[in-house]
């Protein structure tokens, strides 16, 4: 059964094969739904277009979400070529390299707003831009890290801004209630994403979860993919303003500890 079967789905945020939004997308494809795919930049069209034609998706568009007047050109362009939009996922986090390691105290003025902005706002601003064009019992959908709730070292002023994203999510998810529009957010286990890549020491975090988490199971962007095809089902018409976790239960650790090994 395709759960997303007429469904239209813009996904913001694709970069690369190692991408969540791409995970996102194979799986909203799988089940149906009509894509449309958006880009931070020119830099990533090589890389994208190709996922893209893999698909059949024809609607790709670069945005920069730090601009309202790029983000309300995307919306135009996919009301000309959607009409209207059944769900939207805001896979965009960015912070300067450098503020991804050493003290978070050290993050300087300049980091502190550009990270906010990319990573918080830009969603608040998609969702504003495309409220005109979405369809009744629609979803918004957005990624999030269990570093907004608790320490992961280096992750610094990430962390502050994904416990932003999710009050955004919260808040958001009250203003779209009457439209019968639902607000989620993932929060999911350590992926090699190119955003990962930039965190300081995420190699090591990496190589220890599975020894940690209540299921010794690495995470893959399928695994989050399938999740989002539910939140974004009518599987999950009732489910909105949460943070659904993907992190093989490691959230629910008071303290990590490695399991000792049997034979």
């Amino acid at each position: 059964m395709k759960l997303l079967e007429g469904k239209k789905a813009l996904i913001f945020g694709m970069a690369n094969k190692r991408s969540i939004a791409w995970g996102i997308a194979q799986a909203f494809h799988q089940h149906g739904a009509e894509l449309g795919f958006s880009y931070a930049g020119e830099a990533l069209a090589r890389r994208v277009q190709p996922l893209a034609e893999s698909l059949g998706v024809s609607f790709v568009e670069p945005c920069d979400v730090a601009d309202d007047a790029a983000i309300d050109q995307v919306a135009q362009k996919a009301k000309v070529h959607f009409g209207e939009i059944d769900i939207l996922v805001h896979s965009i986090g960015f912070a300067n390299r450098d503020e991804l390691q050493g003290a978070y105290y050290n993050t300087s003025r300049e980091g502190f707003h550009l990270a906010m902005d990319i990573s918080v706002y830009s969603f608040t601003g998609l969702a504003r831009a495309f409220q005109p064009i979405l369809r009744t019992g629609g979803s918004l959908l957005t990624l999030t890290y269990y570093g907004s709730e608790k320490v992961a070292p280096n992750y610094n002023i990430m962390g502050v801004a994904k416990a932003a994203l999710e009050a955004s999510t919260r808040y958001l998810a009250y203003d779209f209630g009457p439209q019968n529009v639902r607000v989620n957010a993932i929060s999911a286990g350590p992926i090699r994403t190119l955003a990962a890549a930039g965190v300081s020491g995420f190699k090591t975090m990496y190589r220890q979860f599975t020894e940690f988490a209540p299921l010794p199971q690495e995470i893959g962007i399928e695994d989050v993919g399938n999740t989002a095809v539910y939140l974004c089902s009518e599987l999950g018409a009732k489910t909105t303003g949460q943070v659904i976790y993907v992190d093989s239960g490691y959230s629910i650790l008071g303290v990590p500890t490695p399991r000792e090994k049997t034979e």
